[in-house]
């Protein structure tokens, strides 16, 4: 399994993690407001289709590790939050939801869950993603995913910002090829 997204499809990739202990807890790390806010961004999700999801990223507060925010992301400093809404509702096994975009569009995340013998494969795939927007989608994803992984396995994640610009660089460099 590679930790890199892949393309697979216009405006869509996909990513697979191999996550630590049985697809209840992996769940609760998508769904309930403190352990999502470990890794990605806190707030209440309304469990059903068409239910809201409140999204509050302060993505300094990933990591206890000094960080560098970007200029061009200086804006986020402070955190930045939405609302989306549930597209699917499916415990413990799916989850979809809308992602707004820059745009004024909208996206759409979906999370499946399926046991591995002890352990949860997470498959988290962003769809109709801006083709402006793909190397920073892919690289925020692939860092909130190392996160995931760190703190499900109890380690200290590294800061964000800094692990995103390396990673979106990548990610620039992979899509060029592609």
């Amino acid at each position: 399994m590679s930790e890199y997204g892949t393309i697979i499809a216009p405006g869509a990739v996909r990513f697979e993690r191999l996550l630590p202990g049985p697809i209840e807890r992996v769940w609760a790390y998508l769904t309930e407001a403190d352990k999502r806010g470990a890794w990605l961004a806190t707030g209440a999700v309304e469990p059903r289709a068409g239910g809201q999801v409140e999204l509050h990223f302060l993505h300094s507060g990933l990591s206890p590790l000094p960080d560098e925010i970007p200029a061009r992301y200086k804006s986020l400093e402070q955190g930045a939050s939405f609302t989306a809404r549930v597209t699917r509702w499916e415990p413990p096994r799916l989850l979809s939801h809308s992602w707004p975009e820059p745009s004024g569009d909208e996206s759409e995340v979906t999370f499946e869950l399926s046991p591995q013998g002890g352990d949860t494969l997470l498959v988290l795939t962003h769809r109709r993603i801006g083709a402006e927007e793909m190397t920073s989608v892919a690289g925020g994803w692939h860092t909130h995913l190392d996160i995931l992984v760190d703190r499900m396995h109890g380690r200290v994640p590294q800061p964000f910002f800094i692990t995103h610009g390396r990673l979106e660089g990548e990610y620039e460099t992979r899509l060029a090829s592609a």
